[in-house]
């Protein structure tokens, strides 16, 4: 087979792999009305499927890290379309509860190996002058995703019915799987002396081979550790906002049912502009810690603009909440993962990936389940929102103790 650089069919391929996963989830969130009308389940419930897809997930990447370094690109890519198609056709099921349910497990285990794996791609088979800004790219397939089973789901469910909707979406994963044996056998390792780091380049001369050797089980450095607590805390902000934003937007400023969910939608739009433009930014060398400080910093002005939105009702404040949210909480996933490219050897890309998106999706699974705990109690959206703002503040608290250890610490 002829070999080719790192091209839009490799690019495709990764933003597929992290956007592949989530797309159930979405999809039953834009038809959500229908599902719990059809199946006779409450609120609660349907909430439940959100919470199960975020734990399955953390779960996959706290334990299958150390896995996945030991097995090829081609064997972890395939995994993880197959999963998302087989959550998707599950789903599509004549069933009752359970088997979405199980679907919804299947979509966030589907989401364990995605950064991981693409981390890794990325270290070895393209170029680092264009590494970071592929991480922008790649990192946005959960927003496209957000956006296009958000588009489709609703539409194609008046036709054809919720399930057949996703037994339909199950050809996405199908067909991104077809692509991606094409090209990651066209796309060549490069060469480890070159373009991986210093501390990858032995592990990674032997990454040619379809199996990969086990590696040390050495422990995490203190930073990936950070880097996953970081990610917790921001998980929870961005998912709490995230799920009931559009409720929010209803209930507390009278918006219509569409115009609610326009305010997901433009956050989820400038979300993607906000993790290519931030890639752009570490692109240039900016420091990781220091923009971790800014995001962290501009969402936490994001949730006071919330608070202030439901204290004054007053609607252009809650759209500049959205645009805040969406280009800094939405963004700093990008960040994470272009941090751990920097100082993070290829042969154990995979498990420090895992570890940093366990810490992301622990949050996912935290923050719906916090917020609408707070929001059914007497303090309603108003407790919601401190809550918001008192975990993007630890954020910020974090950020900065590793802006100053930083400072005092030579570069990896």
């Amino acid at each position: 087979m002829r070999k080719e650089s790192a091209g839009p069919g490799l690019l495709a391929v990764l933003l597929g792999a992290v956007g592949v996963g989530p797309l159930l989830l979405y999809g039953l969130s834009a038809t959500s009305e229908e599902i719990i009308t059809d199946l006779g389940i409450n609120e609660a419930q349907f909430g439940l499927l959100a919470t199960v897809c975020f734990a399955c997930a953390a779960v996959g990447n706290a334990t299958l890290g150390r896995l996945a370094d030991r097995h090829s690109d081609l064997t972890l890519m395939t995994a993880v379309f197959s999963l998302a198609a087989l959550a998707l056709g599950l789903a599509g099921v004549p069933g009752g509860y359970v088997v979405l349910v199980i679907a919804a497990g299947l979509s966030g285990v589907a989401q364990s190996f995605p950064n991981g794996v693409t981390n890794r791609i990325l270290l070895e088979r393209v170029p680092a002058t264009k590494r970071i800004g592929w991480v922008g790219i790649k990192q946005s397939g959960v927003q496209v995703s957000q956006l296009v089973a958000s588009l489709t789901f609703p539409l194609l469910a008046l036709l054809i019915g919720w399930r057949g909707t996703a037994l339909l979406a199950a050809l996405i994963p199908l067909a991104l799987l077809v692509l991606t044996w094409r090209t990651l056998r066209g796309v060549p390792l490069l060469h480890p002396s070159t373009d991986a780091p210093e501390a990858a380049t032995a592990e990674s001369a032997k990454s040619s081979v379809p199996k990969r050797d086990t590696p040390p089980r050495t422990r995490h450095a203190a930073a990936v550790w950070a880097l996953a607590a970081f990610g917790c805390l921001n998980g929870i902000g961005v998912q709490a906002t995230n799920v009931y934003l559009p409720l929010f937007a209803v209930r507390e400023l009278e918006f219509s049912l569409v115009l609610g969910g326009a305010t997901a939608a433009v956050a989820g739009v400038v979300g993607v502009t906000a993790r290519i433009g931030w890639a752009r930014v570490m692109a240039r060398g900016t420091s990781g810690p220091v923009l971790l400080l800014v995001l962290a910093l501009t969402a936490l002005t994001g949730a006071c603009a919330f608070l202030g939105a439901w204290a004054t009702g007053w609607a252009p404040l809650l759209w500049a909440a959205v645009v805040l949210h969406g280009a800094s909480a939405l963004g700093v996933s990008v960040v994470l993962m272009s941090v751990l490219l920097r100082s993070i050897p290829s042969a154990s890309m995979a498990s420090s990936s895992g570890v940093v998106t366990a810490g992301m999706f622990t949050g996912f699974a935290i923050g719906p389940l916090g917020m609408g705990l707070l929001v059914s109690s007497s303090g309603g959206f108003a407790a919601g929102w401190i809550a918001v703002g008192v975990t993007y503040l630890l954020c910020t608290i974090l950020a900065f103790v590793l802006v100053r250890r930083g400072s005092r610490s030579p570069s990896p």
